[in-house]
């Protein structure tokens, strides 16, 4: 069983890897990737079944995450790398010419752990509750996993997939969101905003869990909860609260890192602000 001590390791090497890889790029977007850090090194040490020797595009017999907000990459390859779906020393290809690291998930260059190319902002939801229905058709008891921005939920295929969802009864899909209250232009409120966020779920016919996205007790009992939920005839939204830019200073709490590169200084910066665990790539 690995800890929230050893989870807490996992997360700040992460966040390591989120700066240098947008560093040495030259571009990428550090802000969400830090925000959602937490509760996504939870989801891939914890919480889902998976087993990255073992994994296949279809995802049979095996639980499945999908990237909805498609931009957030840096966070996504270090966790896969971290878990073992590919060498770490990958990393340090990240969008450049010809890598499988490209800035959004594709599926073309087959690189293991990513089920679904994204990045057009709202599709993901829709990609997982098709997943998560084959599953059910299949009868399989595994779950399909989906995080979206929430940014991203001014998208109006966010609604039509939670309608989807919640009509087909797809009650092996837990999404998440997140909640950081940042996004390209500013401030989700100043942008368009999204309201009642937990309500507007609620609404649509999810049961709705809200938890501090940087709190391991509370995100792994979130999971749990969602978990345990299954086969209540409801799909499963968690709104991940959390910080922009999280673990950084300079960085926390404003849209301005959305999809900005630190310069070589910052990243130094920044790194002295985050533990080496694991070792650099």
């Amino acid at each position: 069983m690995v800890t929230i001590e050893e989870l807490q390791r996992i997360s700040s090497q992460v966040r390591r890897d989120i700066v240098r890889m947008v560093t040495c790029a030259k571009s990428g977007h550090p802000g969400g990737s830090m925000s959602s850090a937490d509760f996504l090194t939870a989801l891939y040490f914890v919480v889902m079944k998976h087993n990255p020797q073992e994994w296949t595009r279809d995802g049979k017999g095996s639980d499945m995450f999908i990237l909805s907000a498609g931009h957030l990459t840096p966070v996504y390859y270090s966790l896969l790398a971290r878990a073992g779906y590919f060498p770490v020393s990958e990393l340090a290809t990240f969008r450049q010419f010809g890598t499988r690291l490209q800035g959004h998930p594709c599926i073309e260059k087959g690189l293991p752990g990513v089920f679904q190319a994204s990045g057009s902002l709202g599709q993901g939801l829709s990609a997982a509750a098709g997943a998560a229905l084959g599953k059910k058709l299949d009868k399989e008891d595994n779950f399909v996993y989906v995080m979206m921005g929430d940014g991203e939920c001014e998208e109006g295929q966010i609604w039509e997939a939670a309608m989807f969802s919640s009509h087909h009864k797809i009650d092996n899909l837990i999404a998440m969101v997140d909640w950081n209250g940042q996004q390209i232009d500013g401030k989700v409120d100043d942008v368009a905003g999204v309201g009642d966020l937990e309500g507007k779920w609620k609404a649509f016919g999810w049961t709705t869990i809200v938890a501090d996205g940087h709190d391991f007790k509370e995100i792994l009992k979130a999971f749990d909860q969602a978990k345990g939920l299954a086969g209540n005839g409801k799909p499963v939204m968690i709104l991940f609260r959390s910080d922009m830019g999280h673990g950084v200073d300079f960085m926390a709490g404003t849209h301005k890192w959305h999809g900005k590169a630190p310069s070589q200084e910052q990243c130094d910066q920044a790194l002295s602000q985050l533990e080496e665990t694991l070792g650099d790539f």
